[in-house]
């Protein structure tokens, strides 16, 4: 039944939806945008994330570390990635580069399913922020409140590395032109490995959060990778703000066509997509031109 309480509701849950859609699309698309390389193992580098908070959670009961050790796990393991395979793709064909970080993603995919089995594994919120909270006008799950706090603070820290540091300074020349900062004398290729190890830690970080929303399954980063690249379309390579934007207008687009009817929220995120493409192909914060 449509009424004001159930659409209220689904419109927080877009907002949550589209805050982590964000938050891992800004790891995709500061990848593509600097390296030029489209991560396909990005879906399963947000899983390995959910896994290491499993992990830690189990060992230590503390959300807090879960979240400290699934990022720092997995940008530990992106940054490893990028020094022992992807870099010696970036001069390689863009379909070189497509097989070898899916298989990348299979590979990871297949490790965990093989530590730890197929079947789903359920991580607990934090103890603070279970239940419910009265808002006045709805009640609303007290974590996934948490969740849009948690990842708004996350874009804001991403947001002032890449913007307010001189390391976020060069990542952001490295998207522009990265032949041109090589030219300046920086080390590209430290740069790139920083920029892979940054884009990874926002996927496992994200992998944590989402973990007491969805339970952690071998292949849940599937169709977060896919969602991710519609945001990465609809918002514009390469576009820090294009990827917030992206994130919550798809988080809502499938919330809100979820009300009606759950099987047609996938249809109107390519929707949306393709209406973008027709008007604006570089994206709504892209710029034009850019490969």
């Amino acid at each position: 039944m449509l009424n004001w309480s159930n659409f209220a509701a689904q419109l927080f849950n877009g907002l949550a939806t589209g805050a982590l859609l964000a938050l891992i699309s800004v790891g995709l698309t500061i990848i593509y945008g600097t390296l030029g390389v489209l991560n396909l193992a990005h879906g399963a580098l947000f899983m390995l994330g959910g896994y290491a908070g499993f992990v830690a959670f189990q060992a230590t009961h503390s959300f807090l570390l879960a979240l400290l050790a699934g990022a720092g796990f997995v940008m530990l393991a992106g940054l490893l990635i990028e020094w022992v395979v992807v870099r010696h793709f970036y001069a390689r064909p863009a379909e070189d580069q497509i097989l070898v970080t899916f298989g990348i993603g299979i590979v990871l995919v297949e490790l965990v399913r093989a530590a730890f089995g197929s079947l789903a594994q359920t991580m607990p919120p934090p103890a603070w922020a279970a239940g419910v909270t009265s808002l006045g006008f709805l009640i609303y799950p007290t974590y996934r409140l948490l969740v849009m706090g948690i990842v708004a603070a996350s874009l804001l820290a991403l947001y002032l590395v890449l913007y307010r540091t001189r390391i976020g300074m060069v990542v952001r020349a490295g998207i522009e032109d990265a032949g041109m900062v090589s030219i300046l004398g920086i080390d590209v290729q430290r740069v790139f490995l920083l920029v892979f190890g940054i884009g990874a830690m926002a996927a496992g970080f994200a992998g944590v959060v989402n973990a007491p929303i969805v339970s952690i399954m071998p292949d849940v980063g599937d169709n977060i990778l896919v969602e991710c690249f519609v945001v990465v379309v609809i918002g514009g390579v390469g576009s820090f703000p294009g990827a917030v934007a992206g994130g919550l207008i798809a988080g809502e687009i499938m919330s809100l066509t979820a009300m009606f009817d759950p099987s047609y929220s996938a249809v109107m995120l390519f929707a949306a997509m393709t209406l973008v493409l027709a008007l604006r192909p570089q994206g709504l914060f892209g710029v034009a031109g850019r490969e």
